[in-house]
Protein backbone atom coordinates (compact mmCIF):
# COMPACT_ATOMS: atom_id res chain seq x y z
CA UNK A 1 0.00 0.00 0.00
CA UNK A 2 1.28 3.63 -0.91
CA UNK A 3 0.15 6.93 0.19
CA UNK A 4 0.27 8.78 -3.89
CA UNK A 5 -0.52 6.73 -6.73
CA UNK A 6 2.82 8.64 -8.83
CA UNK A 7 6.38 7.47 -8.05
CA UNK A 8 9.89 9.13 -8.79
CA UNK A 9 11.66 7.17 -11.33
CA UNK A 10 15.83 6.79 -10.99
CA UNK A 11 17.20 10.29 -12.65
CA UNK A 12 20.86 10.00 -13.71
CA UNK A 13 23.67 8.33 -11.31
CA UNK A 14 23.36 11.70 -8.52
CA UNK A 15 19.84 13.65 -9.61
CA UNK A 16 18.26 10.83 -7.40
CA UNK A 17 20.31 9.40 -5.02
CA UNK A 18 19.36 10.64 -1.37
CA UNK A 19 15.70 11.63 -2.67
CA UNK A 20 13.89 8.83 -0.68
CA UNK A 21 15.67 10.99 2.34
CA UNK A 22 13.18 13.75 1.26
CA UNK A 23 9.93 12.41 0.05
CA UNK A 24 9.78 8.93 1.15
CA UNK A 25 9.14 10.74 5.26
CA UNK A 26 5.38 11.87 3.03
CA UNK A 27 4.62 8.65 1.54
CA UNK A 28 6.24 9.68 -2.24
CA UNK A 29 8.06 6.07 -3.51
CA UNK A 30 11.44 7.33 -5.32
CA UNK A 31 14.69 5.71 -6.74
CA UNK A 32 18.58 5.43 -5.88
CA UNK A 33 20.62 4.37 -8.26
CA UNK A 34 23.54 2.40 -7.62
CA UNK A 35 25.60 2.77 -10.25
CA UNK A 36 28.61 4.82 -8.62
CA UNK A 37 29.27 3.32 -5.52
CA UNK A 38 32.28 6.32 -5.18
CA UNK A 39 29.56 8.86 -5.11
CA UNK A 40 27.66 6.54 -2.81
CA UNK A 41 30.00 6.59 0.09
CA UNK A 42 30.78 10.53 -0.39
CA UNK A 43 26.67 10.79 0.39
CA UNK A 44 27.06 8.02 3.38
CA UNK A 45 30.07 10.42 4.67
CA UNK A 46 27.83 13.53 4.18
CA UNK A 47 24.74 12.31 6.08
CA UNK A 48 26.48 10.60 8.77
CA UNK A 49 27.92 14.35 9.37
CA UNK A 50 24.55 15.45 8.87
CA UNK A 51 22.99 13.31 11.53
CA UNK A 52 25.48 12.57 13.86
CA UNK A 53 26.08 9.10 13.02
CA UNK A 54 29.54 7.71 12.91
CA UNK A 55 31.23 6.92 10.13
CA UNK A 56 34.19 4.54 8.87
CA UNK A 57 35.09 4.71 5.34
CA UNK A 58 35.42 2.03 3.50
CA UNK A 59 38.37 1.69 1.57
CA UNK A 60 39.06 0.39 -2.09
CA UNK A 61 41.27 -2.15 -0.99
CA UNK A 62 38.73 -3.76 1.60
CA UNK A 63 37.29 -7.09 0.54
CA UNK A 64 33.86 -6.58 -1.13
CA UNK A 65 34.18 -3.19 -0.80
CA UNK A 66 31.30 -1.82 -3.80
CA UNK A 67 28.59 -4.28 -2.35
CA UNK A 68 29.50 -2.88 1.59
CA UNK A 69 29.35 0.50 0.54
CA UNK A 70 26.00 0.25 -0.83
CA UNK A 71 24.82 -1.63 1.85
CA UNK A 72 25.82 0.57 4.55
CA UNK A 73 24.26 3.38 2.31
CA UNK A 74 21.26 1.90 2.02
CA UNK A 75 21.08 1.12 5.53
CA UNK A 76 21.71 4.51 6.82
CA UNK A 77 19.15 5.86 4.19
CA UNK A 78 16.50 3.67 6.31
CA UNK A 79 17.50 4.65 9.45
CA UNK A 80 17.38 8.21 8.27
CA UNK A 81 13.68 8.01 7.10
CA UNK A 82 11.94 5.88 9.61
CA UNK A 83 13.47 9.01 12.07
CA UNK A 84 11.77 11.19 10.15
CA UNK A 85 8.85 9.93 9.57
CA UNK A 86 8.36 8.87 12.96
CA UNK A 87 9.02 12.81 13.86
CA UNK A 88 6.32 13.69 11.25
CA UNK A 89 3.90 11.19 12.85
CA UNK A 90 4.29 12.50 16.44
CA UNK A 91 4.07 16.24 15.22
CA UNK A 92 0.46 18.34 16.84
CA UNK A 93 -2.30 19.12 13.62
CA UNK A 94 -1.38 22.59 13.79
CA UNK A 95 -0.59 24.98 9.98
CA UNK A 96 2.49 24.12 8.79
CA UNK A 97 3.16 21.01 10.77
CA UNK A 98 5.24 18.18 9.35
CA UNK A 99 2.08 15.74 9.51
CA UNK A 100 -0.06 18.95 8.06
CA UNK A 101 2.10 18.59 5.01
CA UNK A 102 2.01 15.39 4.18
CA UNK A 103 -1.49 15.11 4.50
CA UNK A 104 -2.30 18.26 1.95
CA UNK A 105 0.07 16.81 -0.67
CA UNK A 106 -2.34 13.48 -0.65
CA UNK A 107 -4.93 12.93 -3.49
CA UNK A 108 -8.68 13.85 -2.83
CA UNK A 109 -9.73 10.55 -2.47
CA UNK A 110 -7.46 9.56 -0.22
CA UNK A 111 -9.26 8.04 2.97
CA UNK A 112 -6.35 9.90 4.79
CA UNK A 113 -7.82 13.18 3.72
CA UNK A 114 -11.49 12.06 3.45
CA UNK A 115 -10.49 11.71 7.52
CA UNK A 116 -8.57 14.08 8.06
CA UNK A 117 -11.74 16.61 6.20
CA UNK A 118 -14.32 14.90 8.44
CA UNK A 119 -12.36 16.15 11.26
CA UNK A 120 -11.78 20.26 10.59
CA UNK A 121 -15.61 19.58 10.62
CA UNK A 122 -16.16 17.56 14.01
CA UNK A 123 -16.85 19.57 17.19
CA UNK A 124 -16.42 16.44 20.13
CA UNK A 125 -12.99 16.53 21.33
CA UNK A 126 -13.08 12.82 22.14
CA UNK A 127 -13.65 12.02 18.18
CA UNK A 128 -11.35 14.34 17.12
CA UNK A 129 -8.80 12.76 19.29
CA UNK A 130 -9.46 9.41 18.17
CA UNK A 131 -9.76 9.97 14.24
CA UNK A 132 -6.21 11.83 14.80
CA UNK A 133 -4.71 8.76 16.34
CA UNK A 134 -6.36 6.94 13.45
CA UNK A 135 -4.55 8.95 11.11
CA UNK A 136 -1.35 8.47 13.09
CA UNK A 137 -1.43 4.98 12.76
CA UNK A 138 -2.54 4.67 9.15
CA UNK A 139 0.02 7.20 7.69
CA UNK A 140 2.82 5.08 5.41
CA UNK A 141 5.95 5.54 3.90
CA UNK A 142 7.13 5.59 0.50
CA UNK A 143 9.18 3.13 -0.93
CA UNK A 144 13.26 3.32 -0.86
CA UNK A 145 13.75 1.62 -4.46
CA UNK A 146 17.02 1.19 -6.08
CA UNK A 147 18.05 0.87 -9.57
CA UNK A 148 21.01 -1.51 -11.81
CA UNK A 149 21.06 -1.14 -15.78
CA UNK A 150 21.69 -4.85 -16.45
CA UNK A 151 24.05 -4.18 -18.98
CA UNK A 152 26.54 -2.35 -16.47
CA UNK A 153 28.37 -5.42 -15.46
CA UNK A 154 31.97 -4.28 -15.73
CA UNK A 155 34.22 -7.22 -14.85
CA UNK A 156 36.90 -6.62 -12.22
CA UNK A 157 40.72 -7.90 -11.99
CA UNK A 158 43.29 -8.75 -9.39
CA UNK A 159 46.22 -7.82 -11.18
CA UNK A 160 46.04 -9.65 -14.13
CA UNK A 161 44.09 -12.25 -13.30
CA UNK A 162 40.03 -11.68 -13.25
CA UNK A 163 37.61 -12.05 -10.24
CA UNK A 164 35.05 -14.47 -10.20
CA UNK A 165 31.51 -12.75 -11.93
CA UNK A 166 29.76 -12.02 -8.77
CA UNK A 167 32.81 -9.11 -8.52
CA UNK A 168 31.24 -7.51 -11.26
CA UNK A 169 29.41 -4.31 -10.57
CA UNK A 170 25.98 -5.30 -11.11
CA UNK A 171 26.09 -8.39 -9.12
CA UNK A 172 27.94 -6.61 -6.23
CA UNK A 173 25.34 -3.89 -6.45
CA UNK A 174 22.61 -6.21 -5.91
CA UNK A 175 24.52 -8.09 -3.49
CA UNK A 176 24.99 -4.87 -1.39
CA UNK A 177 20.36 -3.99 -2.06
CA UNK A 178 20.16 -7.81 -0.95
CA UNK A 179 21.77 -7.71 2.24
CA UNK A 180 20.41 -4.19 3.45
CA UNK A 181 17.79 -4.06 5.96
CA UNK A 182 15.64 -1.99 3.55
CA UNK A 183 11.73 -4.35 3.93
CA UNK A 184 9.46 -3.97 0.84
CA UNK A 185 11.80 -2.16 -1.06
CA UNK A 186 12.22 -3.16 -4.90
CA UNK A 187 15.55 -3.64 -6.95
CA UNK A 188 14.34 -1.91 -10.68
CA UNK A 189 16.32 -3.87 -13.55
CA UNK A 190 16.89 -1.74 -16.23
CA UNK A 191 18.36 -2.07 -19.50
CA UNK A 192 17.31 -5.84 -20.64
CA UNK A 193 18.18 -8.93 -19.29
CA UNK A 194 21.44 -9.93 -17.84
CA UNK A 195 20.73 -13.99 -17.59
CA UNK A 196 23.78 -14.60 -15.16
CA UNK A 197 22.76 -11.35 -12.81
CA UNK A 198 19.05 -12.45 -12.63
CA UNK A 199 20.32 -16.18 -12.11
CA UNK A 200 22.53 -14.73 -8.97
CA UNK A 201 19.43 -12.97 -7.43
CA UNK A 202 18.71 -16.88 -6.39
CA UNK A 203 21.03 -16.92 -3.80
CA UNK A 204 19.27 -14.33 -1.55
CA UNK A 205 16.61 -15.37 0.91
CA UNK A 206 14.88 -11.55 0.74
CA UNK A 207 13.75 -12.03 -2.42
CA UNK A 208 11.77 -15.25 -1.57
CA UNK A 209 8.40 -15.09 0.29
CA UNK A 210 8.54 -15.72 3.98
CA UNK A 211 6.55 -18.08 6.15
CA UNK A 212 3.36 -15.54 5.77
CA UNK A 213 4.43 -15.04 2.00
CA UNK A 214 5.48 -11.88 2.55
CA UNK A 215 8.06 -10.29 -0.43
CA UNK A 216 11.06 -7.89 1.71
CA UNK A 217 12.79 -7.56 -1.23
CA UNK A 218 10.60 -6.86 -4.49
CA UNK A 219 11.89 -7.48 -7.99
CA UNK A 220 10.90 -4.41 -10.71
CA UNK A 221 11.60 -4.96 -14.48
CA UNK A 222 11.38 -1.42 -16.31
CA UNK A 223 9.90 -2.55 -19.55
CA UNK A 224 9.55 -1.35 -23.31
CA UNK A 225 6.95 -4.03 -24.58
CA UNK A 226 4.93 -7.06 -23.41
CA UNK A 227 7.11 -9.36 -25.43
CA UNK A 228 10.35 -8.58 -23.08
CA UNK A 229 8.39 -8.87 -19.83
CA UNK A 230 6.84 -12.26 -20.57
CA UNK A 231 10.60 -13.27 -21.46
CA UNK A 232 11.68 -11.96 -18.50
CA UNK A 233 9.03 -12.83 -16.03
CA UNK A 234 9.05 -16.74 -16.89
CA UNK A 235 13.14 -16.50 -16.65
CA UNK A 236 12.35 -15.67 -13.04
CA UNK A 237 9.55 -17.41 -12.10
CA UNK A 238 11.68 -20.45 -12.84
CA UNK A 239 13.72 -19.89 -10.03
CA UNK A 240 11.17 -19.18 -7.85
CA UNK A 241 11.68 -15.19 -8.32
CA UNK A 242 8.63 -13.18 -8.15
CA UNK A 243 8.40 -10.15 -10.41
CA UNK A 244 5.84 -8.00 -8.33
CA UNK A 245 5.78 -4.38 -11.23
CA UNK A 246 6.40 -4.45 -14.67
CA UNK A 247 7.37 -0.17 -14.89
CA UNK A 248 6.56 0.14 -19.07
CA UNK A 249 8.62 3.20 -20.07
CA UNK A 250 8.32 4.94 -23.30
CA UNK A 251 11.42 3.86 -25.78
CA UNK A 252 11.85 7.57 -26.62
CA UNK A 253 9.65 10.07 -24.86
CA UNK A 254 11.24 10.00 -21.34
CA UNK A 255 14.47 11.07 -20.01
CA UNK A 256 17.92 9.20 -19.93
CA UNK A 257 18.92 6.87 -22.17
CA UNK A 258 16.31 5.91 -25.01
CA UNK A 259 15.82 2.36 -25.92
CA UNK A 260 13.88 2.59 -29.00
CA UNK A 261 11.20 -0.63 -29.37
CA UNK A 262 10.70 -1.56 -33.22
CA UNK A 263 8.12 0.65 -33.48
CA UNK A 264 5.89 -0.41 -30.83
CA UNK A 265 4.06 2.09 -29.31
CA UNK A 266 3.18 3.09 -25.68
CA UNK A 267 -0.68 2.99 -26.33
CA UNK A 268 -0.79 -0.35 -27.77
CA UNK A 269 2.05 -1.65 -25.50
CA UNK A 270 -0.58 -0.39 -22.52
CA UNK A 271 -3.05 -2.04 -24.19
CA UNK A 272 -1.27 -5.65 -24.62
CA UNK A 273 -0.79 -5.34 -20.95
CA UNK A 274 -4.18 -4.79 -19.22
CA UNK A 275 -5.36 -7.32 -21.86
CA UNK A 276 -3.53 -9.84 -21.08
CA UNK A 277 -3.10 -9.40 -17.18
CA UNK A 278 -4.65 -12.07 -15.86
CA UNK A 279 -3.67 -14.74 -18.46
CA UNK A 280 0.12 -13.13 -17.76
CA UNK A 281 -0.46 -13.53 -13.76
CA UNK A 282 -1.67 -17.60 -13.97
CA UNK A 283 1.28 -18.21 -16.22
CA UNK A 284 3.82 -16.56 -14.34
CA UNK A 285 2.25 -17.89 -10.69
CA UNK A 286 2.50 -21.34 -12.62
CA UNK A 287 5.99 -21.85 -13.35
CA UNK A 288 6.83 -20.10 -10.06
CA UNK A 289 5.18 -22.37 -7.63
CA UNK A 290 6.72 -25.39 -9.49
CA UNK A 291 10.30 -23.87 -8.75
CA UNK A 292 8.89 -23.29 -5.01
CA UNK A 293 8.08 -26.58 -4.72
CA UNK A 294 11.55 -27.97 -6.20
CA UNK A 295 13.25 -25.81 -3.65
CA UNK A 296 11.37 -27.06 -0.74
CA UNK A 297 9.46 -23.40 0.16
CA UNK A 298 6.09 -22.86 1.49
CA UNK A 299 3.81 -22.15 -1.48
CA UNK A 300 1.53 -19.16 -1.68
CA UNK A 301 -2.01 -19.33 -0.92
CA UNK A 302 -3.22 -17.02 -3.72
CA UNK A 303 -1.38 -15.71 -6.84
CA UNK A 304 0.77 -12.60 -6.09
CA UNK A 305 -0.28 -9.46 -7.89
CA UNK A 306 1.57 -8.03 -10.65
CA UNK A 307 1.37 -4.05 -10.48
CA UNK A 308 1.50 -2.65 -14.31
CA UNK A 309 2.94 0.78 -13.98
CA UNK A 310 3.79 3.31 -17.07
CA UNK A 311 6.63 6.23 -16.83
CA UNK A 312 7.64 8.83 -19.77
CA UNK A 313 6.50 11.99 -21.05
CA UNK A 314 3.35 12.19 -18.54
CA UNK A 315 2.63 16.53 -18.36
CA UNK A 316 -0.96 16.67 -17.57
CA UNK A 317 -3.51 15.78 -14.67
CA UNK A 318 -5.53 14.58 -17.77
CA UNK A 319 -3.06 12.28 -19.18
CA UNK A 320 -2.10 11.10 -15.89
CA UNK A 321 -6.03 9.94 -14.94
CA UNK A 322 -6.72 8.27 -18.33
CA UNK A 323 -3.55 5.81 -17.79
CA UNK A 324 -5.42 5.19 -14.34
CA UNK A 325 -8.79 5.00 -15.97
CA UNK A 326 -8.44 3.41 -19.20
CA UNK A 327 -5.20 1.27 -18.92
CA UNK A 328 -6.06 0.65 -14.94
CA UNK A 329 -2.27 1.02 -14.45
CA UNK A 330 -1.25 1.20 -10.50
CA UNK A 331 1.01 3.95 -10.19
CA UNK A 332 2.56 6.46 -13.11
CA UNK A 333 6.49 7.81 -12.55
CA UNK A 334 6.86 11.80 -13.04
CA UNK A 335 10.60 12.04 -13.18
CA UNK A 336 11.48 15.06 -15.74
CA UNK A 337 9.42 17.77 -14.03
CA UNK A 338 11.00 16.91 -10.54
CA UNK A 339 14.52 18.26 -11.93
CA UNK A 340 12.84 21.42 -11.35
CA UNK A 341 12.03 20.85 -7.86
CA UNK A 342 15.32 21.25 -5.54
CA UNK A 343 13.47 20.11 -2.78
CA UNK A 344 13.58 16.78 -4.15
CA UNK A 345 16.21 16.44 -6.36
CA UNK A 346 20.15 17.07 -6.30
CA UNK A 347 20.34 19.85 -8.97
CA UNK A 348 22.22 22.89 -8.94
CA UNK A 349 21.43 26.29 -9.29
CA UNK A 350 23.00 26.58 -12.94
CA UNK A 351 21.58 23.75 -14.38
CA UNK A 352 18.18 24.25 -12.33
CA UNK A 353 17.91 27.44 -14.50
CA UNK A 354 18.89 25.92 -17.63
CA UNK A 355 16.46 24.08 -17.67
CA UNK A 356 13.78 26.00 -16.34
CA UNK A 357 14.78 28.43 -19.59
CA UNK A 358 15.20 25.92 -22.10
CA UNK A 359 12.34 25.89 -25.13
CA UNK A 360 11.13 22.77 -27.02
CA UNK A 361 13.96 23.23 -29.65
CA UNK A 362 16.90 23.41 -26.66
CA UNK A 363 15.84 19.19 -26.12
CA UNK A 364 17.44 16.97 -28.24
CA UNK A 365 18.29 13.04 -28.54
CA UNK A 366 21.80 12.95 -28.83
CA UNK A 367 24.88 10.41 -29.68
CA UNK A 368 26.96 11.68 -26.42
CA UNK A 369 26.92 8.51 -24.24
CA UNK A 370 29.48 5.96 -24.62
CA UNK A 371 27.12 2.86 -24.12
CA UNK A 372 25.98 3.53 -27.84
CA UNK A 373 22.11 4.43 -27.16
CA UNK A 374 20.84 6.95 -27.77
CA UNK A 375 20.37 9.81 -24.77
CA UNK A 376 18.25 12.94 -23.89
CA UNK A 377 20.23 15.88 -23.43
CA UNK A 378 19.37 19.66 -23.75
CA UNK A 379 21.67 22.24 -25.46
CA UNK A 380 24.12 24.06 -22.88
CA UNK A 381 25.10 22.08 -20.35
CA UNK A 382 28.32 22.56 -18.46
CA UNK A 383 29.41 18.93 -19.87
CA UNK A 384 29.21 19.55 -23.07
CA UNK A 385 30.50 23.15 -22.66
CA UNK A 386 33.53 21.37 -20.91
CA UNK A 387 34.01 18.61 -23.84
CA UNK A 388 33.98 21.25 -26.81
CA UNK A 389 36.73 23.06 -24.44
CA UNK A 390 38.50 19.76 -24.52
CA UNK A 391 38.43 19.09 -28.27
CA UNK A 392 39.54 22.98 -28.54
CA UNK A 393 42.64 22.64 -26.87
CA UNK A 394 43.82 19.60 -28.54
CA UNK A 395 42.92 17.26 -25.68
CA UNK A 396 39.59 15.80 -26.43
CA UNK A 397 37.54 13.05 -24.16
CA UNK A 398 38.08 12.83 -20.24
CA UNK A 399 40.13 11.07 -18.05
CA UNK A 400 38.27 8.12 -16.55
CA UNK A 401 38.53 8.42 -12.85
CA UNK A 402 35.89 5.30 -12.33
CA UNK A 403 35.22 3.48 -15.58
CA UNK A 404 31.92 3.02 -14.89
CA UNK A 405 31.33 2.55 -18.61
CA UNK A 406 34.61 0.87 -19.71
CA UNK A 407 33.54 -1.94 -22.53
CA UNK A 408 35.97 -1.27 -25.54
CA UNK A 409 39.15 -3.10 -26.31
CA UNK A 410 39.82 -1.93 -29.61
CA UNK A 411 43.44 -0.59 -28.58
CA UNK A 412 43.94 -2.88 -25.23
CA UNK A 413 43.49 -5.58 -23.44
CA UNK A 414 41.60 -4.33 -20.96
CA UNK A 415 38.54 -2.35 -21.75
CA UNK A 416 38.45 1.61 -21.76
CA UNK A 417 35.78 3.90 -22.22
CA UNK A 418 34.79 5.59 -25.87
CA UNK A 419 34.32 9.01 -23.75
CA UNK A 420 37.72 8.70 -22.24
CA UNK A 421 41.13 10.67 -23.32
CA UNK A 422 43.01 7.37 -23.52
CA UNK A 423 40.54 6.02 -26.00
CA UNK A 424 40.20 9.12 -28.05
CA UNK A 425 43.63 9.89 -28.50
CA UNK A 426 44.44 6.36 -29.96
CA UNK A 427 40.92 6.47 -32.01
CA UNK A 428 41.97 9.85 -33.54
CA UNK A 429 45.40 8.16 -34.32
CA UNK A 430 44.35 5.66 -36.11
CA UNK A 431 42.13 7.63 -38.42
CA UNK A 432 44.94 10.06 -38.99
CA UNK A 433 46.72 6.67 -40.53
CA UNK A 434 43.82 6.20 -42.75
CA UNK A 435 44.91 9.35 -44.88
CA UNK A 436 41.13 9.83 -45.22
CA UNK A 437 39.41 12.56 -47.31
CA UNK A 438 39.59 15.55 -45.33
CA UNK A 439 35.27 15.55 -45.26
CA UNK A 440 35.08 11.71 -44.42
CA UNK A 441 37.93 12.94 -41.54
CA UNK A 442 35.99 15.30 -40.24
CA UNK A 443 32.82 13.21 -40.10
CA UNK A 444 34.58 10.66 -38.46
CA UNK A 445 36.39 12.60 -36.36
CA UNK A 446 33.18 14.22 -34.61
CA UNK A 447 31.70 10.95 -34.04
CA UNK A 448 34.32 9.86 -31.87
CA UNK A 449 34.31 13.14 -29.89
CA UNK A 450 30.78 13.72 -29.08
CA UNK A 451 30.92 10.83 -26.58
CA UNK A 452 31.24 12.75 -23.16
CA UNK A 453 31.81 11.16 -19.54
CA UNK A 454 28.20 11.04 -18.36
CA UNK A 455 29.19 8.61 -15.07
CA UNK A 456 31.22 12.05 -13.27
CA UNK A 457 28.35 14.11 -15.33
CA UNK A 458 25.16 13.03 -13.91
CA UNK A 459 26.89 12.52 -10.37
CA UNK A 460 28.38 16.02 -10.26
CA UNK A 461 25.80 17.39 -9.53
CA UNK A 462 25.28 15.51 -6.21
CA UNK A 463 29.00 16.92 -5.09
CA UNK A 464 28.41 20.77 -6.05
CA UNK A 465 24.75 20.92 -4.13
CA UNK A 466 26.45 19.48 -0.85
CA UNK A 467 29.20 21.91 -1.47
CA UNK A 468 32.01 18.77 -1.81
CA UNK A 469 35.07 19.34 -4.14
CA UNK A 470 34.30 18.06 -7.46
CA UNK A 471 37.55 17.38 -8.41
CA UNK A 472 37.24 13.73 -9.38
CA UNK A 473 33.90 14.72 -10.69
CA UNK A 474 35.16 17.35 -13.05
CA UNK A 475 33.02 20.36 -13.15
CA UNK A 476 30.45 19.57 -16.05
CA UNK A 477 27.24 18.45 -14.94
CA UNK A 478 25.33 16.26 -17.50
CA UNK A 479 21.55 16.30 -17.88
CA UNK A 480 19.11 13.82 -19.18
CA UNK A 481 15.39 15.43 -18.83
CA UNK A 482 13.09 14.46 -21.37
CA UNK A 483 11.12 16.72 -24.04
CA UNK A 484 8.22 17.08 -22.02
CA UNK A 485 10.87 19.31 -19.62
CA UNK A 486 10.33 21.67 -22.65
CA UNK A 487 6.47 22.25 -20.76
CA UNK A 488 7.75 23.39 -17.54
CA UNK A 489 9.53 26.58 -16.72
CA UNK A 490 9.44 27.14 -13.31
CA UNK A 491 11.19 26.71 -10.30
CA UNK A 492 9.07 25.02 -7.68
CA UNK A 493 8.31 23.49 -4.56
CA UNK A 494 6.89 19.29 -3.52
CA UNK A 495 4.24 20.94 -2.84
CA UNK A 496 3.70 22.27 -6.41
CA UNK A 497 4.46 19.76 -8.00
CA UNK A 498 2.21 17.37 -6.31
CA UNK A 499 -0.49 19.83 -6.58
CA UNK A 500 0.29 20.11 -10.44
CA UNK A 501 0.12 15.87 -10.44
CA UNK A 502 -3.14 16.19 -8.99
CA UNK A 503 -4.68 18.65 -10.83
CA UNK A 504 -4.92 21.47 -8.00
CA UNK A 505 -2.83 23.76 -9.68
CA UNK A 506 -1.16 23.90 -13.40
CA UNK A 507 2.35 24.57 -14.01
CA UNK A 508 2.75 24.08 -17.11
CA UNK A 509 4.47 26.73 -19.33
CA UNK A 510 1.89 27.44 -22.12
CA UNK A 511 -0.66 24.29 -23.28
CA UNK A 512 -0.61 25.76 -26.90
CA UNK A 513 2.23 23.83 -28.11
CA UNK A 514 2.14 20.69 -26.20
CA UNK A 515 1.37 17.42 -27.89
CA UNK A 516 -0.74 14.66 -26.12
CA UNK A 517 1.61 12.20 -24.76
CA UNK A 518 1.38 9.80 -27.11
CA UNK A 519 1.25 12.23 -30.05
CA UNK A 520 4.73 13.60 -29.29
CA UNK A 521 6.22 9.92 -28.98
CA UNK A 522 4.75 8.69 -32.33
CA UNK A 523 6.09 12.19 -33.47
CA UNK A 524 9.50 10.69 -32.06
CA UNK A 525 9.52 7.56 -33.40
CA UNK A 526 8.83 8.64 -37.15
CA UNK A 527 11.87 11.46 -36.55
CA UNK A 528 13.80 8.60 -35.59
CA UNK A 529 12.92 6.68 -38.24
CA UNK A 530 13.32 8.83 -40.69
CA UNK A 531 17.39 9.17 -39.65
CA UNK A 532 17.76 5.42 -39.11
CA UNK A 533 17.38 5.13 -42.19
CA UNK A 534 18.67 7.59 -43.19
CA UNK A 535 22.36 7.19 -42.05
CA UNK A 536 22.01 3.35 -43.16
CA UNK A 537 24.42 2.78 -46.24
CA UNK A 538 23.11 1.67 -49.34
CA UNK A 539 21.76 -0.71 -50.86
CA UNK A 540 19.82 -2.07 -47.59
CA UNK A 541 20.57 -5.72 -46.60
CA UNK A 542 18.33 -7.80 -46.45
CA UNK A 543 18.16 -8.17 -42.67
CA UNK A 544 18.21 -3.63 -42.27
CA UNK A 545 15.12 -3.78 -44.90
CA UNK A 546 13.10 -6.47 -42.95
CA UNK A 547 13.64 -4.46 -39.56
CA UNK A 548 12.60 -1.24 -41.62
CA UNK A 549 9.44 -3.06 -43.02
CA UNK A 550 8.56 -4.47 -39.22
CA UNK A 551 9.50 -0.81 -37.50
CA UNK A 552 7.34 1.24 -40.24
CA UNK A 553 4.32 -1.75 -39.98
CA UNK A 554 4.48 -1.37 -36.38
CA UNK A 555 4.06 2.13 -36.14
CA UNK A 556 1.22 2.32 -38.83
CA UNK A 557 -0.70 -0.54 -36.71
CA UNK A 558 0.00 2.06 -33.88
CA UNK A 559 -1.49 5.19 -35.51
CA UNK A 560 -4.58 3.07 -36.91
CA UNK A 561 -5.01 2.00 -32.66
CA UNK A 562 -4.58 5.73 -31.78
CA UNK A 563 -7.24 6.76 -34.32
CA UNK A 564 -10.00 4.45 -32.69
CA UNK A 565 -8.83 4.95 -28.99
CA UNK A 566 -9.18 9.45 -29.75
CA UNK A 567 -12.45 8.74 -31.53
CA UNK A 568 -14.05 6.69 -29.10
CA UNK A 569 -12.65 7.06 -25.19
CA UNK A 570 -10.59 10.06 -24.64
CA UNK A 571 -12.46 12.07 -23.16
CA UNK A 572 -11.42 15.42 -24.82
CA UNK A 573 -13.74 18.15 -26.67
CA UNK A 574 -14.79 17.22 -30.20
CA UNK A 575 -11.92 20.02 -31.46
CA UNK A 576 -9.33 18.44 -29.26
CA UNK A 577 -10.03 15.01 -30.74
CA UNK A 578 -10.21 16.47 -34.53
CA UNK A 579 -6.71 18.28 -33.84
CA UNK A 580 -5.20 14.52 -32.16
CA UNK A 581 -6.77 12.58 -35.60
CA UNK A 582 -5.05 15.91 -37.78
CA UNK A 583 -1.82 14.88 -36.20
CA UNK A 584 -2.15 11.02 -36.59
CA UNK A 585 -3.39 11.79 -40.38
CA UNK A 586 -0.27 13.71 -41.07
CA UNK A 587 2.03 10.97 -39.79
CA UNK A 588 0.11 8.66 -40.84
CA UNK A 589 1.17 10.27 -45.14
CA UNK A 590 4.51 11.06 -43.75
CA UNK A 591 5.08 7.57 -43.64
CA UNK A 592 3.68 6.29 -46.40
CA UNK A 593 6.18 8.75 -48.16
CA UNK A 594 9.40 7.06 -46.63
CA UNK A 595 11.00 4.56 -48.75
CA UNK A 596 12.41 1.57 -47.93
Amino acid sequence: MTAHNFHIPVMGIGFTIDTPVKVAPYGISSVISLVDDVLIEKMREIYCDKYGESFKAVSDDEEDCRAKRITLYLNLVNKIVKKKFKELSSSFFTKGSEIIKYIDMLPEDSNIKQVYNKMLQASDEKVIKEMQEWLKKNLVLGNIDVNIMTKLDKVHFEGEEKLPSHYNDAHAALRGFALSDLSGAGLVLSAGINPRLYSYMANFEDFYPDADGYLKKKIILKVSDYRSALTQGKFLAKKGLWVSEYRIESGLNCGGHAFATEGHLLGPILEEFKNNKSEFIKLSHKIFIEALKKQGRKIPDTPFAINITVQGGIGTVAENKFLFDYFKVASTGWGTPFLLVPEVTNIDNDTCQLLADAKEKDFYVSDISPLGVSFNSVKGNTKDEERKRFIEKGTPGSVCHKKILAGNTDFTKRPICVASRQYQTLKIKALKQENLEADEYTKRFNKVVEKTCICTGLGATALIVNNVDTSLAGQGVSVCPGPNMACFSKIVSLKEMVDHIYGRIDLLYSNDFRPNMFIKELDMYVNYFKKTISETIRPFKKVQIKYFQSFKSNMQDGISYYKSLFSDVINESVNIKDKLIEELDRHEKDLLCIQI
